[in-house]
């Protein structure tokens, strides 16, 4: 089937111009009815049904048409509603219709979003919980919590004569609490973010080391082209799978070497920009040759973001390997592959998937990270019981940062960023 949704004060009127039935007395139940164009033809037989606000996902009066599946009879209902009265739905539309009614808040919202684009079913679990208030919940809990304990402060700034904490209340012990259920929210939302946005992850290597072959053996399809002729791979290849509910973007790139051929020399360079760009790199080394010093060098300007792939197990190794994040395979013979995905998921996501992730946008992210900076310069001065005015400060701009996560002090620059993200109908 396809759904037409209709949402506005006018959203039964315009709809009914188009049916054979009139009357929809029960809200929420699903009537069989005709679809019928200006001279009463009889298009389609369909479902209808009412949504009276606020009890609508818009909070307003919602009208939805069930039309057979096919793309012509769905778009031509359309037109019909636009030729008596409606129109066009922007994308994100009815989502943001529900936020600005107070149906939903901002994070809640996110969880809509996280919920059309989920890749994996903990991305989807993530962003479920997000959608069923998980976010919003720990938000105003430690809002709350933050609002207390300013308002201790702001009470002593107002009665400076004499200290009126009460005698149970430890600034620097509340403003930790605070501290650490901020980093516990942080870390969920990072993890709700890696399984819903994925981790990008560049193959990268000296030529003919069997970056190609990796990538196959991942895929377990033939992918790329293998053969014993340096440079097969200029142009970046990238693939997307998922390793245990996490979706990896793997990028096999050209081999890193000097040379003279432009093609070649371009292909490196985009490359090493991946390398660079991406959340982790796969450095392929050949297990069988000892490693060069150029080698070396790039392993350690990729720091912790590397695992080193040893390459051609199956081969008389030349020397002892000991990185910090390394795995042995044989590419040609599919050995050690399952090693290296476990190896690729706890690097990536760092704590086992808990439960309880949630799904959060970049920028709310960020929000968090800023609030949480914020405490942790207020527990500071907290502990040397110094600036107390400083301190409320702090306290309120932390305070105020998580109000718009939830977007209580979302403005229109905002919320058009927001929801223009969304698909046309959501």
């Amino acid at each position: 089937i396809a759904i037409i949704r209709v949402s506005g004060a006018e959203a039964v009127k315009i709809s009914t111009k188009i049916l054979t039935r009139k009357n929809f007395d029960i809200p929420g139940k699903l009537y069989l009815t005709n679809l019928i164009d200006s001279s009463g033809n009889i298009l389609d037989k369909v479902l209808a049904v009412h949504f009276v606000k606020p009890k609508s996902y818009t909070g307003e009066d919602v009208f939805e048409i069930h039309t057979h599946g096919g793309i012509f009879i769905a778009r031509l209902c359309l037109e019909l509603l636009i030729e008596n009265g409606a129109e066009l739905a922007q994308p994100g539309e009815f989502t943001r219709r529900a936020f600005i009614n107070g149906r939903i808040d901002l994070s809640q919202a996110e969880g809509v979003l996280g919920i059309i684009k989920a890749q994996s079913l903990e991305a989807l679990k993530a962003s479920a919980r997000t959608l069923n208030g998980g976010l919003s919940e720990k938000i105003q809990e430690i809002h709350a919590e933050i609002l207390k304990v300013q308002a201790n402060f702001e009470i002593n700034l107002d009665f400076p004569e004499g200290e009126i904490f009460d005698s149970n209340f430890d600034p620097a012990e509340e403003i930790f609490n605070i501290k650490i259920k901020l980093e516990n929210l942080l870390q969920l939302c990072e993890a709700g973010m890696i399984f819903n946005s994925g981790v990008k992850i560049t193959i990268a290597g000296r030529p003919n080391v069997g970056k190609s072959s990796l990538l196959n053996a991942i895929l377990e399809k033939k992918r790329a082209i293998v053969t014993e002729i340096p440079g097969t791979t200029r142009d970046i290849i990238s693939e997307t799978i998922l390793i245990n509910s996490l979706p990896v973007i793997l990028s096999d790139t050209a081999g890193l070497h000097e040379t003279e051929n432009i093609i070649e020399a371009e292909g490196v360079k985009l490359a090493m920009n991946s390398a660079n760009e991406s959340d982790l790199c796969l450095f392929v080394i050949d297990g069988s040759k000892k490693i060069s010093d150029e080698e070396l060098n790039l392993i350690n300007s990729l720091k912790d973001r590397v695992i080193v792939v040893i390459n051609k197990s199956d081969l008389v190794q030349a020397q002892e390997f000991n990185f910090d994040s390394q795995v042995h395979v044989s590419a040609k013979n599919h050995t050690g592959i399952d090693e290296l995905k476990s190896a690729i998921y706890n690097k990536a996501v760092k704590t086992p998937a808990s439960g309880g992730e949630l799904n959060a946008s970049a920028a709310q992210l960020r929000d968090i990270r800023e609030s949480l900076a914020l405490i942790k310069e207020a527990r500071e001065l907290a502990v040397n019981d110094s600036e107390p005015d400083i301190i409320a400060g702090l306290l309120n701009d932390s305070r105020v940062i998580l109000m718009r996560v939830l977007g209580l002090d979302a403005g229109d620059e905002l919320l058009d960023f927001m929801f223009n993200r969304f698909c046309v109908g959501k």
